[in-house]
This record gives C-alpha cells, structure tokens and sequence, in this order.
C-alpha cells in the first residue's frame, strides 16, 4: 500500500480526534481493560462507541506515541475498493501498535478477519466495534477464547444527569438503592430540581446525540431504526428483503401494542410468515437494540421461545416510535431498561418484574399501592411523579442510578 493512502486515512483519523470532547466519558470507559491485545464493543447505534474510542486514544496517547495508533471505519467509502488488511499491514510495519476499527460488521468475514489480524501482527493490540446484532460463532480459532467482549447501553439517567447539568453521582447497587433510597435521594434533590429532568429523559434523554440534534431526535432516531434493520440485520444474518420488510412491519405493530403478552400466532399472519421466522425477526430486534423481551425463565439464543411480555427497548426510542405512548407503558420500559443492564429480570405470577429472582416489583404513579403484591415477600413499589419514597416505596427516577 502506498504511504499516501494510508497517511489519507490518518489524515481523517486526527480531524475526528481534534473534535472529539473531552467533558463526559461513558460509563462503560472505566469497566474495559484497555491494556488486553484484543476488545470488541458492542452496542446499538447512537450510545457513543465511535466517542468513547476516540476518547480513549486522545486520553492515553501523547505526541510521538500517537504515531503507534490508527483509527479507522470500515463504513468507510475508501474500503469498498481497498483491503483493510493492507491497511494493517502498513500500519504495523510503520512501527504501529494499535489499531481501533470501528463498525466492524461492515466487514462480511469479520471473524476471520480478527483471527488473521491477531495471528499475522503479533504485538499488535486490536479494539473493535460492532453492531449489537454481532453474535461470536464457535469454531477453529473461537474468538471467545481470544477476546474481552463488552457490550454498551444508552445513556443511563445517572450518565444523563452529569451529560445535562454536570452532576456527578457515583453508580448506586441495587441492594444498597433499596436500603439507602431516602438518603441517596434527598442528596440529589437538593441539587436540581429532579421530576422535570426526569420527565426530559424519558421524552429524549437514552442516546447521547439528543444534543447535536435538538428537536429532530424523532427523525435521527427513525433513521437509526433503519439503519439497524436493513443494514446490520442484513449483513449479519444474511437476509432478504422480504424479511427485512417485514421485520420493520413487526416492530411498528409491536410500538403501539407493546406491552402486551402477545398473542405471536396473530401476529405472524398479520405479517405473513411462519412462527419460526417470526421468533428469529423478533429477537434479531432484541438483539440490534430495538425490542426488550421479558419472559419467566432465561431464553437461550439457540433455543427461541414465545416471550411473555414485550416492550420497545427504552422511553425515548418508544415517543419516536408512537407518538401515543401511555405513561404506564413508559414507566415499565424504564424500569426495565435500566435494570436489565446487570440484573437478571423476569415475568412473574404477580407484580411486574421478579428481579434476581428474588426481589418483586409493580411499577406506577405515585397514588400505587401494594394491593398486588401484599403478600409477597421482598415486595417494592417503583413510583413515578415521587421525589423522596419511604420504606418499600422507591421513586422510579432512583433505579436510573444503577449504571
């Protein structure tokens, strides 16, 4: 390869660099182990990969030590007629020791692409990111084996809260929110006004480009939703454009039903296809970051069942999806969104969610009583429009902290 072409590639890796802020880091920077030889991020497009990469790089490397790094997109129109290998390459004989190739799933064999970039260089310290669609296959030379994987969210309301107005709150564990839940509270809401910020996440707040974007969010994140379905999904799982027609379909009928324990048989005629087809459409969504699927037991990937609750991924993709979403509905999605991240979350026979199979909560307004779950062990109520809760009564806003 020419050292013009990939100095061209530099070139634009420095613009990027150059403009990247520096005044908020996402949560997930502080939980990987940078200094493993290789990393893959996974996470729905929007939550700040490409940000939190280039973050990294202007943090930890200085004046001649940039030199050992390139960064690149293989979304890139410059790879559609040029090898990334190449690129490596004449990298690594550069003196470069480290190589952050971001939206990797543009890659058709992007496996085999790792497991040759990792055997080929040795020395040579690899961060990729990908589509939250991107499952790693076994097989000779498994990645799994070889890589740290991490899969990124959404803003959490408690990243939200430092993103908007610069208050820092460390993240609260769910043991010690549900014993401390009136202190953490009071100490936080003596510094902001909490309900009305609150009630601005919910409508914006999940993903970070709400700033850059301003009253278009609905149509920035519509264009996402696209993106996620007709090319990750395509390119992943190979499908067709029937499929991709109707995977887009589901989503918009699942939007202003959900949440619901659906009636799958309906729905797959509704969509003129089979329940096969129908439950791989169903968690591809789940999976690109568009749907959560709240069920009684863990479904296996290899094992797709009929969920017992559906909802869309979190508030703010739910008001760009249906502009008639009821505040109930949206009090769920949180509550499950934000928990999901760490705890394993469950249908149960009462309430609404069974946490760590253990912990039972019904999420409502602030007029919600135990009435449902009073005779349950380990019961709670997550209350919305509440600032300061009692005993087994916790503001909805609080289990935001969690991440």
């Amino acid at each position: 390869m020419a050292e013009l072409e990939i100095e061209t590639l530099r070139r634009t890796f420095i613009r990027k660099l150059m403009n990247t802020p520096m005044d908020f880091f996402r949560y997930l920077n502080y939980k990987i182990e940078w200094k493993d030889s290789l990393i893959g991020i996974k996470g729905p497009k929007g939550c700040g990969k490409t940000t939190m990469l280039l973050q990294h790089i202007k943090e930890s490397f200085q004046g001649n030590d940039l030199d050992k790094v390139l960064y690149i997109s293989l979304d890139n129109l410059y790879f559609a007629s040029h090898d990334i290998l190449d690129v490596v390459e004449a990298h690594y004989n550069n003196g470069g020791t480290y190589i952050f190739i971001d939206e990797i799933h543009y890659y058709e064999k992007w496996q085999t692409l790792l497991k040759n970039i990792s055997d080929d260089f040795p020395g040579l310290n690899v961060v990729y990111t990908g589509s939250s669609m991107l499952q790693i296959q076994a097989g000779e030379g498994d990645l799994s084996r070889r890589q740290a994987m991490y899969e990124m969210r959404g803003l959490s309301f408690r990243e939200f809260l430092q993103f908007e107005q610069g208050i820092k709150q460390d993240v609260v564990g769910l043991e010690e929110l549900m014993h401390n839940h009136v202190e953490i509270a009071m100490n936080i809401c003596s510094q902001t006004a909490i309900l009305p910020l609150f009630k601005r996440y919910l409508k914006y707040g999940y993903y970070p480009f709400y700033k850059d974007v301003h009253n278009g969010i609905d149509v920035r994140l519509q264009a996402v939703v696209n993106q996620i379905i007709e090319n990750d999904y395509a390119k992943i799982d190979d499908v067709n454009l029937s499929t991709i027609r109707k995977t887009k379909k589901m989503l918009m009928v699942l939007s202003e039903r959900v949440p619901q324990q659906p009636n799958m048989s309906s729905l797959y005629r509704e969509l003129e296809t089979d329940r096969n087809q129908g439950l791989k459409m169903l968690y591809a969504l789940q999976r690109g970051g568009l749907l959560l699927l709240l069920g009684d037991n863990v479904k296996s990937s290899d094992n797709l069942s009929r969920p017992d609750k559906i909802y869309v991924n979190n508030p703010t993709l739910m008001y760009a999806l249906s502009p008639y979403a009821e505040i109930g509905t949206i009090r769920e999605t949180f509550f499950f969104n934000q928990l999901s991240e760490a705890h394993d979350c469950r249908y149960p026979k009462a309430g609404d969610f069974l946490v760590d199979k253990h912990y039972l909560f019904e999420v409502g307004g602030k007029n919600k009583t135990f009435d449902q779950i009073k005779d349950m062990p380990d019961s709670y109520l997550a209350v919305d429009d509440t600032e300061i809760g009692r005993g087994n009564k916790i503001p909805l806003w609080l289990f935001g902290l969690l991440y």
